[in-house]
């Protein structure tokens, strides 16, 4: 399937520079930049994102939000191979910050040459845990009428611990190390 998957990119990536849209038009050093954001959830995730739509348009950059399906980080083959070629062949919104809760994916493993850079925030892990724990109860400020999976549910952290409850177990606490092992099921 990777073989496969790597000769579809190189596909696509003869094709756009052959008789591609913008075959015209060739992006400098500076332009030709992809910085992946994979976004661990309650590590101030919202805050840093916000900050690059607050900056791109001064900064002449892209914004894009990576949306999977049932919010998944795991992508099925298929899916990885469509982002690959979309990330590296979509000329026109580079310079491009992609930021979306989806596990690390190694461009080099599809035959790409010129790979987007990662960034991350990591959050200690019982701090990211907790704010988690009310996350589930509460919400937040950017959706406050959606209701949350959890919400009436008014046990403190402390409580849940104590009771030995599902949603504060310790084995929630390594969420975030998922994220920058990939996407392969043992990492999950």
């Amino acid at each position: 399937e990777r073989a496969i998957a790597r000769h579809e990119v190189r596909e696509i990536e003869q094709r756009h520079t052959v008789d591609g849209p913008r075959q015209d038009v060739a992006l400098d050093e500076e332009d030709d930049v992809v910085i992946i954001y994979n976004r661990v959830p309650k590590t101030a995730s919202t805050s840093f994102t916000n900050i690059a739509y607050d900056l791109c348009a001064k900064n002449k950059y892209h914004v894009l939000h990576i949306n999977t399906t049932k919010n998944n980080p795991v992508m099925s083959l298929q899916d990885q191979v469509r982002f690959v070629k979309n990330v590296t062949s979509w000329k026109e919104m580079k310079p491009g910050f992609y930021h979306g809760h989806i596990s690390y994916l190694d461009f080099a493993k599809f035959g790409v040459k010129k790979k987007p850079i990662y960034i991350n925030v990591i959050r200690d892990p019982i701090e990211r845990l907790v704010s988690y724990y009310y996350f589930l109860r509460f919400g937040d400020d950017y959706r406050p009428g959606l209701r949350r999976r959890k919400q009436g549910d008014k046990k403190t952290f402390d409580e849940c611990v104590a009771a030995g409850g599902s949603d504060c177990a310790p084995e929630k606490l390594w969420l975030q190390i998922p994220f920058f092992c990939g996407h392969s099921s043992e990492c999950w």
